[in-house]
């Protein structure tokens, strides 16, 4: 049986987080487990962030209002909660590809409805960051198996 640890914070290893928050009347006409894989491959594609650290998660807002307040106006919003040390060079790079990966997945909504888009990176404290955290051994195992996982995601 595989143990929890606690890991001391490493920076450049660990993380990132993605988390998508949308509008709730968005829910009809965009599949957000689809932005999810996207913005996770994103993630993946960039070479940047390590496989075993990428969480991504979509949250829907229930309570909201954008700009003039019309009931059709809708909202996405990425937030990457990243690890310590890269530089602003890196930073930029990764969610310039990021956010034109999302940008490209919603454009055919974008021009049939109206779309507020915005993406925002956020370093973490390498002091103030604590984690637990068994993922890497599990991944290695599931590695190791004849039949690997189909990539399918959860809801």
């Amino acid at each position: 049986m595989l143990a929890m640890r606690i890991f001391p914070f490493k920076g450049l290893d660990t993380m990132p987080h993605f988390i998508i928050e949308y509008s709730a009347n968005l829910d009809n006409q965009l599949d957000i487990s689809n932005l999810v894989r996207v913005v996770h491959e994103a993630a993946i594609n960039t070479s940047i962030f390590p496989l075993k650290g990428i969480r991504t998660r979509a949250e829907r807002r229930e309570s909201y209002r954008i700009a003039d307040g019309h009931p059709e106006n809708t909202f996405i919003h990425l937030v990457a909660h990243i690890g310590h040390g890269r530089s602003l060079e890196v930073k930029k790079t990764s969610g310039q590809a990021i956010f034109e990966a999302v940008r490209t997945y919603v454009a055919p909504l974008a021009e049939r409805i109206p779309l507020a888009l915005s993406f925002e990176i956020h370093e973490l404290d390498p002091v103030l960051n604590f984690k637990v955290n068994n993922l890497p051994e599990w991944i290695n195992r599931r590695e190791n198996e004849s039949e690997p996982h189909d990539g399918t995601d959860h809801k």
